[in-house]
């Protein structure tokens, strides 16, 4: 058993976890289909949501007692979850750009590596949060600044180096398209392998470090982006999971007792075996994928990060169908 989903509050617990999912696939549907949806979720709101986070910690400074006690002071004051927050945003304008051609920089073409640079930095705040554990606890455990019990060991640096890892299993670093529609912002060569690969070394980050967190966002939250690109978002993938993490920030900064002390929440068992356990899996799951792209670069004799090796296989050809600006064949 990975969390603890038992007992009274299981039948709340599952019925959270849905409503999560669900939520988060209908509002990355709002916010990709509509330019007005985009721009209201990922630069009104966090306009918004900005200017009370600051509100929150200046207040705190000068001791007011409602910053003192307010849940977001006490329960997501890390590093991480700001980052992870702005980056992710971040990300989500820069995809609109690319989408809308807003501007010289969303039509210029060394733009379209943008993609990868942003999610490479998203990776790598987590990679940095899983080194800290292991950093700061090696074989034991230490309380974060939120008050969340972390182990340290072994299964951060597995993790940490799947990682690094699963960077480089980002291939056709400048392929990026707009689809026929002007719904999507598409990246043909992010096919399953990347996907797979990442949502696996991704869940064992959350379970690593995020252990109230996991349930919600190692699942929920990585499954929502997942089911639109297989099902009906071909080439999307990226897109909507800068959407959805960038939307599940927002709400679990704004209301984490959520996650943490309503009957919705949701511990992990927090086992440093089965935490090894996942993070082997996850390695190896890395290992397997970037054996992959060599595998098919050296098949192509191409470069994978200069140019789509992927080029043929059904899930590139599908996504390549969606694009409005696909290169003909001559």
């Amino acid at each position: 058993m990975l969390f603890q989903v038992y007992g009274e509050n299981a039948i709340y617990q599952w019925i959270g976890w849905a409503v999560v999912l669900i939520s988060l696939i209908l509002i990355n549907e709002f916010a990709r289909r509509t330019r007005a949806g985009g721009i209201f979720c990922f630069i009104v709101l966090p306009a918004g949501l900005t200017v009370y986070f600051i509100a929150i910690t200046v207040s705190a400074a000068s001791g007011a007692e409602w910053a003192l006690n307010n849940p977001t002071h006490l329960y997501m004051n890390s590093w991480f979850h700001y980052a992870k927050l702005y980056a992710a945003t971040i990300g989500c304008i820069g995809f609109m750009a690319l989408k809308y051609k807003w501007g010289k920089i969303g039509k210029s073409h060394w733009f379209k590596c943008f993609p990868f640079v942003i999610v490479a930095i998203n990776i790598l705040i987590a990679v940095v949060s899983d080194f800290e554990s292991a950093v700061r606890a090696f074989g034991t455990t230490w309380v974060s600044s939120e008050g969340v019990t972390l182990y340290g060991g072994w299964h951060n640096v597995f993790n940490g180096i799947a990682g690094l890892i699963n960077i480089f299993v980002m291939t056709g670093w400048f392929g990026i398209y707009v689809s026929k529609k002007k719904q999507d912002m598409l990246w043909p060569d992010m096919t399953w392998v990347f996907i797979i690969s990442y949502d696996i070394w991704n869940f064992c980050y959350t379970y690593n470090c995020l252990p109230t967190h996991s349930f919600y966002c190692g699942l929920a939250l990585l499954l929502a982006p997942t089911i639109a690109a297989f099902l009906w978002n071909k080439g999307g993938w990226i897109q909507n999971r800068a959407f959805t993490l960038a939307i599940w920030c927002m709400f679990a900064q704004c209301f984490p007792m959520f996650l943490d002390s309503s009957v919705f929440a949701v511990q992990s068992v927090n086992n440093p075996n089965v935490n090894l356990t996942i993070s082997i899996i996850s390695l190896l799951a890395n290992v397997a994928a970037i054996g992959y792209v060599i595998y098919r670069s050296k098949k192509l004799k191409r470069n994978p990060y200069t140019n789509e090796i992927f080029v043929g296989t059904k899930d590139y050809e599908k996504a390549m169908a969606r694009a409005e600006d696909a290169p003909k064949v001559a």
